[in-house]
């Protein structure tokens, strides 16, 4: 009677010293999971700076087309006034 008693009480606490265990393991591994989340939220990984990098360039030859389209757009309308484009040239130096 005693061994079915104890073999009932081991296979009872079988799940509970596991759980036990693993809640310990849980909160021994919280602070390191909690400090490389903050080390990756800080931190810019290569594959984010290329992204980066890829957005600036598009936004670069974006505004160096529209650049182009304006002076092209000038220089026509210069055409059509007379005056040389060099004139007409937005992003050309003024002596004023």
């Amino acid at each position: 009677m005693r061994i079915l008693v104890l073999a009932a009480v081991q296979l009872a606490l079988c799940g509970c010293v596991t759980s036990v265990a693993k809640t310990a393991f849980d909160v021994v591994t919280l602070p390191v999971k909690i400090v490389s989340k903050g080390v990756d939220l800080a931190t810019t990984s290569q594959s984010e700076a290329d992204q980066k990098r890829g957005r600036n360039l598009r936004r670069a030859e974006e505004d160096a087309g529209r650049a182009a389209r304006a002076r092209e757009k000038a220089c026509a309308a210069a055409t059509r006034r007379g005056q040389a484009c060099a004139a007409a040239d937005p992003l050309a130096p003024r002596a004023d």
